[in-house]
């Protein structure tokens, strides 16, 4: 993999770490982190609950304090430098907490007025699918609506790097590919993203490069075909027997026989061609390639064990 010039680094974060006291007892949420985010990328931060996702967000964001460590954004330090930092951040937090007994189009526009060089709010609420609600307080909207508000917020800014921690969390399905289609919209004009996520299929779809964060460092990080190249894709049957396949595991278990294999295409017609020249009946036949999901739960075992 080639190297990014600094120059291109909207985003870096070298030996980030962040410990949580409570009496004696200490948690390490953030162990040594390390990576960064070029400038136009979408760039997923991926983790079981507890992972470290958004403590590192908090902290890239300036919204709390690492107990050592760097982060630079935009090369500037986001507490330190946050007049100059913050004007160019849109941010979408797990949870927004804005005010109940404002109206949405209140909310924005009170958002707004905190903004440098603010969107109209008519424009943004139209991008997120909320200009007919736009009289309703936000006491009485539901959950999807109430995240689609949070990115409004974020967005109102007109900002060149986006954070979004689990923006479509709440959203119905057809309302989580509206949000996909306006992300990767933004993407094509230039905006920076971070992104967390519990949709394995948000990020496939998203972003560029992946991190998967476990118990506070990054444990696996690449493009999606990268990440999935660590794992086997999988031929399964049920059979009286199973052939030898080159370069391939097979794992038999009576008559049902699991092939991992690096070579999926290949020696799924290797298998056919072997069971229609020596008359084998394959049952419940499936290939199934190997998948980010698979490489996820790979991570998320480990930790378990």
């Amino acid at each position: 993999m080639t190297s990014t010039p600094q120059s291109q680094q909207v985003l870096q974060v070298h030996n980030l770490n962040k410990t949580y006291k409570t009496g004696k007892t200490e948690l390490q949420a953030v162990d040594n982190l390390n990576f960064h985010v070029n400038r136009g990328e979408v760039y997923g931060l991926l983790g079981t609950n507890g992972a470290g996702k958004t403590t590192t967000l908090e902290i890239i964001e300036g919204l709390s304090r690492a107990t050592s460590g760097e982060v630079a954004v935009f090369g500037k330090d986001p507490i330190t430098h946050r007049s100059e930092v913050r004007p160019e951040m849109g941010i979408m937090l797990q949870s927004g907490g804005l005010p109940s007994q404002l109206t949405v189009k209140e909310t924005l526009t009170m958002w707004q007025g905190t903004c440098t060089h603010p969107l109209e709010v008519e424009d943004v609420l139209g991008k997120v699918g909320m200009a007919h609600r736009q009289a309703v307080r936000v006491g009485v909207l539901s959950g999807g609506e109430q995240r689609r508000l949070d990115l409004a917020c974020a967005l109102v800014s007109n900002p060149s790097l986006l954070f979004l921690d689990e923006p479509t969390t709440g959203l119905d399905p057809e309302s989580r590919r509206n949000v996909w289609k306006l992300l990767l919209n933004l993407k094509a004009q230039g905006v920076t993203m971070v992104l967390t996520t519990h949709y394995l299929e948000e990020a496939e779809i998203l972003c560029d490069r992946i991190a998967i964060m476990d118990q506070g460092v990054v444990a696996a990080e690449g493009t999606l075909d990268e990440l999935v190249a660590r794992v086997s894709s999988e031929i399964e049957f049920t059979a009286d027997k199973a052939p030898a396949v080159e370069r391939a595991t097979l794992l038999s278990d009576g008559s049902k026989h699991l092939i991992s294999t690096d070579n999926l295409v290949g020696d799924t017609w290797e298998v056919l061609n072997w069971a229609r020249e020596n008359d084998v009946e394959l049952r419940g036949f499936s290939a199934r390639p190997a998948t980010l999901e698979k490489v996820f739960l790979s991570i998320a075992d480990q930790e378990i064990a």
